[in-house]
């Protein structure tokens, strides 16, 4: 293992960088008023760990998508409503006033007011087998009611006495006289029980309908929702760890860039006494000068570098960005460079079975076949079969209209079949044809990501090698750096070196050091970055998720 260590304890490991930068502001001749929001920095010391931990609960963007799986299985449970029965129930009153007349034989016909009650319960729905049914009971309550009417073929038969020479004599009289017939209320009721209807098809949306499809579809779409989830919380851990790590390094550089400026700032003083006993030349004096501001403009750069990572790495762990505004985070960890073995055909092998992009591909595959085998059960004759069967019932009391339906007097029932189909079924056969040309674009499309996914991980395992190569040479050179400007010192104290190539050597050690934390940034940036194209970062940084989602029943 190579880590950053500080062999010969140059470095100030523990110095406050807000310390140098209210020193190094004050040399310039900044005003200390401008920076004293700077004392309200809260640190808040976190390992990689807390800062995963702390993402996967407050990161904006995985918050958002653990949405998506839910939204997925509600779409999925409206689709299985499609089901339920459907209650129906209804009740009517109509009135209807008939006015009365005379018909061609000088009848006459009677008005009449007839009222009407309706009343209705069914139950309707479909079954996954593509069935649909209706069950239903019916009852009227017709009541009407006949106006009275005058009869003119009325005969009256009367006795009428006379009286005839003393005697009596009796003679019979008949005289039509207009008589008045009264109305009369008829009320009937009548109506079906036990009435159902059936349909069911034969051929086409027999195996498989538009329902079943759907189905089908938001099953793969909220698998689909599961793997978007999971590649949403491996990109934001693979983000975290290259921001600490990237903060780490810019704390580190803070640290190499203050020994710089205390290595210039003591040079240039050392130079300033050789000057003044005329020992050295005014022009190398004005040389250290350039150095250290040269320093101070490094530092500077070096605490922005700083601020800016500390916000990226906020960005990422927060969801209430006013929360974390002053606060600084201290990586507790290391840089560190861990040698790996890299394995390119295990890798490939991951990345092929684990990588979320990969298993939804392979999922929009599965629906698109299935998509095929609808458009081929539409190619098919429409062949429905339906029947139906029940009891009627009509009385003129409520209690004879129940007496003929518990006694089934009255059955009825009727089988059919009937068959469509399109000529030339061009539709279908087009939508056929389609299917089949997008399922093998996908196909293309699986293969086109998964040779893009392998040519990833080969150059992420090339570029990991090498930055670990990077570490150990920048490793070297910085101890080469070190010993070199030390000898060189020596040199210039006994008059046998000039201050321009201790300077010129001051600066290849920064150089140096500063390469070599880039390194051990980079290394680890690299790690992090095969193992989101491996599939593998959940496992990595031993993170579970669990997603239950409540599928419908």
């Amino acid at each position: 293992m190579v880590s950053f260590v500080d062999e010969m304890n140059r470095m100030a490991q523990s110095s406050p960088h807000m310390r140098w930068l209210l020193t190094v502001l004050a040399f310039v001749g900044l005003p200390l008023a401008a920076l004293s929001q700077t004392n309200e920095w809260v640190p808040r010391k976190m390992s990689l760990e807390d800062c995963i931990e702390t993402a996967l609960h407050h990161n904006l963007d995985v918050q958002i998508r653990r949405y998506t799986p839910e939204i997925a299985a509600f779409s999925l449970g409206a689709v299985y409503g499609t089901y339920d029965p459907v209650l129906a129930l209804s009740g009517e009153h109509d009135y209807n006033q008939q006015a009365g007349g005379v018909d061609a034989q000088g009848r006459l016909i009677p008005g009449a007011r007839i009222e009407n009650d309706a009343y209705s319960a069914g139950l309707q729905g479909s079954t996954p087998w593509g069935m649909s049914y209706d069950l239903a009971i019916t009852l009227s309550d017709q009541t009407t009611f006949r106006s009275s009417i005058l009869n003119t073929n009325t005969t009256i038969f009367t006795n009428v006495f006379f009286d005839v020479g003393g005697g009596s004599n009796v003679t019979l009289l008949s005289t039509n006289f207009p008589s008045l017939t009264p109305a009369s209320d008829i009320e009937t009721f009548q109506g079906r029980a036990g009435f159902f209807t059936l349909r069911q098809s034969l051929l086409r949306n027999f195996w498989i309908d538009s329902t079943r499809l759907q189905i089908f579809l938001d099953k793969k779409d909220l698998r689909r929702s599961e793997e978007d989830l999971r590649l949403q919380v491996m990109t934001t851990v693979t983000a975290v760890e290259q921001a600490y790590y990237a903060l780490i390094f810019a704390q580190e550089n803070i640290k190499v860039q203050q020994k710089a400026l205390e290595l210039s700032e003591r040079q240039l003083a050392e130079n300033r006494k050789r000057v003044e006993v005329g020992a050295m030349a005014p022009l190398d004096e004005k040389q250290a000068e350039s150095q250290v501001a040269s320093g101070r403009a490094e530092l500077l750069n070096a605490l922005g570098n700083e601020e800016t990572q500390q916000r990226v790495l906020k960005s990422l762990l927060s969801d209430r960005y006013s929360d974390w505004e002053r606060v600084s985070v201290q990586p507790t960890e290391k840089l560190a460079a861990i040698p790996e073995r890299f394995n390119l055909q295990e890798s490939w092998r991951r990345g092929l079975e684990q990588r979320p992009e990969v298993l939804q591909q392979k999922l929009s595959l599965e629906k698109q076949g299935y998509v095929i085998k609808y458009q081929r059960n539409q190619l098919l004759p429409q062949l429905d079969v339906f029947g139906s069967a029940g009891y009627n019932a009509s009385a003129p009391s409520f209690s004879g209209y129940l007496d003929q339906l518990g006694g089934r007097d009255n059955p009825f029932y009727s089988v059919g079949g009937q068959m469509t189909f399109p000529l030339g079924n061009t539709s279908a056969r087009n939508n056929y044809k389609s299917a089949k040309a997008a399922k093998e674009q996908i196909s293309l499309q699986l293969r086109q990501l998964q040779q893009n996914i392998m040519i990833s991980i080969e150059n992420d395992i090339a570029s990991a090698n090498t930055k670990f190569q990077q570490v150990q040479a920048t490793h070297e050179a910085t101890v080469y750096a070190e010993a070199a400007l030390e000898a060189e010192q020596k040199k210039l104290e006994n008059g046998k070196s000039t201050s321009f190539i201790v300077l010129q050597l001051t600066r290849d050690l920064t150089t140096s050091r500063s390469a070599e934390i880039s390194a051990l940034a980079n290394y680890n940036i690299a790690l992090a970055q095969l193992a989101l194209d491996e599939g593998s970062t959940l496992e990595r940084r031993h993170v579970k998720i669990e997603w239950k989602p409540g599928l419908p029943h």
